[in-house]
């Protein structure tokens, strides 16, 4: 669905470029922000739109930001592969700030120029009184990824968000949600975009096919002690804290929460881990040394949860994190078939639970 509209001097952000996606024309684009949920998904868009839907693998480039070199870079996207998806090249730049330091006059030379591709900058912040960001709002787009908490912007992010998060629920959860409940969910939860959609997938598993996501059933099922409950399950079994684990599960099933939804929200963690534990071992295949920190970061975990993310990784171990994706898909199938009943169902999550443990570490 993206546009080709020039997209020049465009200063939108992260969400009305989500709503509204252009096709960069100029050759730079500086997402910034703390939002990482947000920034992943507005990359992706950027993908899509160009790159295409197609083998854009041959067309996109990744790199690492502190240990990109701008030669590198350059040349990612000054020529066509001959066997690219008909989009053009381009050079994403992970965690840039420190590539943009060192490059600095490099990219507002690049950007005040013509280039057959585009580069994306993943930058924390780029101060738009800089020679580098009026050169590149100038050409290409400067889209900023953060929560607003102050001013009219917090009302616009929220509209934007509604509308944004309702699309979403039908496209990627395959569920409607009423605005109502949306309003719910904003009003029990942080105004975390990564954090409301997975309550969203959560509430799709509960609703069932269909019947859409109401404010009754939103109501229902998110409540401030539940959320943190269920965040302290997650943590405590990713750090292999199986006794507390199985006590926060108790609580939560006690209190009516359905087996299927605690699944959800931790199968949403343990699948970034197998994706963490993939990146790493595609770095090593690839003869480059593997970055934890990096693959951590790819794998979607919020950037406040980044070193929590690293340490817990260590704990549950390659051999385990590479086969916890098959893992949750196992105790999705069985609570949807042969363990569908609630004793059932409790069952399996409890098995992932103590596959997690530090005890059973030893014997993966």
């Amino acid at each position: 669905m993206s546009g080709m509209a020039k997209a020049s001097g465009d200063k939108t952000t992260g969400l009305s470029f989500l709503l509204k996606p252009t096709t960069p024309q100029g050759p730079i684009v500086a997402v910034s922000g703390d939002d990482g949920f947000l920034k992943r998904e507005v990359i992706a868009a950027l993908r899509r739109s160009l790159c295409g839907e197609g083998d854009s693998e041959l067309d996109w480039h990744a790199f690492e930001g502190p240990q990109a070199e701008w030669p590198d870079v350059s040349d990612a996207v000054s020529q066509r592969s001959l066997f690219g998806g008909g989009g053009k090249p381009v050079a994403l730049v992970d965690d840039a700030d420190t590539f943009v330091t060192r490059y600095r006059d490099q990219l507002e030379d690049f950007a005040g120029g013509s280039s057959t591709g585009v580069v994306v900058l993943d930058v924390k912040s780029m101060p738009g009184n800089t020679r580098l960001a009026k050169a590149i709002a100038a050409s290409g787009m400067l889209i900023p990824c953060k929560t607003p908490d102050r001013g009219p912007e917090v009302a616009k992010h929220r509209r934007d968000a509604a509308k944004w998060l309702t699309a979403r629920a039908a496209e990627v959860h395959q569920t409607r949600i009423d605005s109502s409940a949306i309003e719910v969910l904003f009003d029990l939860l942080p105004m975390s975009l990564g954090v409301i959609d997975q309550e969203i997938a959560r509430l799709a598993l509960l609703a069932g096919e269909g019947t859409g996501i109401d404010a009754t059933l939103a109501k229902e099922h998110v409540g401030g002690w539940r959320v943190r409950t269920a965040w302290d399950l997650v943590d405590a079994a990713v750090e292999g804290r199986a006794a507390d684990a199985l006590g926060q599960l108790d609580r939560l099933l006690t209190a009516g929460e359905q087996p299927i939804g605690v699944l959800a929200q931790l199968g949403s963690t343990l699948r970034k881990f197998a994706t963490a534990a993939a990146q790493v071992e595609a770095s090593e295949r690839a003869g480059s040394r593997p970055s934890l920190p990096a693959a951590v970061k790819a794998a979607g975990f919020a950037p406040f949860k980044l070193a929590d993310a690293e340490r817990q990784l260590r704990q549950v171990g390659r051999a385990r994190a590479t086969q916890l994706a098959q893992w949750v898909l196992d105790a999705d199938l069985a609570m949807k078939s042969h363990n569908s009943q609630p004793s059932r169902a409790r069952i399996e999550l409890e098995r992932l639970i103590l596959r997690l443990s530090r005890e059973a570490a030893t014997r993966v």
